[in-house]
């Protein structure tokens, strides 16, 4: 009986919607890989994107039967913190739609075109933050506007702080790196993306690990 409560346990748990879900800090971080430093001690001022280092994923229901799971990497833009008033935090970021990748070619393809995104006309994802609330020591709700395919809609980001330090791949840059992780969710027809729905899901959870240096 034991079991059986455990294993349903867990199957609950794994069919729960992602957006209800909390970002959660990455586990596992050998001890000193990272010089900490709290989130009160983040020194102020504008950062700017780890392009290489931070990636945007989207998940779909598929038909009912699976979660479907693309990324869009190459994201750019700043953000700009005091730790002691991070209700005037303000991030600005673009996502550029015509490096989406699904690991499918002819999906891919299918995606760029005016049928979904409609790359060539709409090249840029732009989000903007419009107000920034703290809800635990680690943790805080990122509001903003999501312009896509020319349409801008309000989106909200449930964020994690993962941690900050000096950069250990490269130490002799001082290179001081700000880590979150977080979690949203949006309509895609809400953003003239419709095609298929509801065969195809239309809530669409927004997973992303982000990565800023000091300017």
């Amino acid at each position: 009986m034991k079991r059986s409560l455990t294993l349903a346990a867990a199957i609950a748990f794994l069919m729960a919607p992602a957006a209800a879900q909390t970002p959660q800090m990455p586990g596992n971080i050998p001890p000193g890989l990272v010089a900490p430093l709290a989130p009160e001690n983040i020194p102020p001022g504008t950062y700017e994107v780890l392009t290489k280092e931070t990636l945007v994923r989207y998940t779909v229901n598929h038909e009912g039967f699976s979660e479907f799971w693309g990324t869009f990497p190459g994201a750019t833009g700043t953000l700009t913190i005091d730790p002691k008033a991070i209700g005037a935090t303000k991030l600005d970021v673009k996502i550029p739609i015509w490096m989406v990748e699904t690991t499918n070619r002819e999906l891919n393809g299918e995606l760029f075109s005016d049928e979904f995104f409609d790359a060539e006309n709409y090249p840029w994802m732009h989000f903007v933050s419009t107000d920034v609330t703290q809800t635990g020591p680690r943790t805080a709700k990122v509001t903003g506007n999501l312009t896509m395919h020319n349409v801008t809609r309000p989106v909200v980001l449930n964020v994690v702080f993962n941690g900050a330090g000096i950069n250990p791949l490269v130490p002799e840059k001082e290179l001081l790196t700000l880590g979150f992780n977080a979690v949203g969710e949006v309509k895609r027809s809400d953003f003239g993306l419709g095609k298929y729905v509801p065969i195809v899901g239309d809530e669409t959870t927004i997973t992303i690990s982000a990565e800023f240096s000091k300017k």
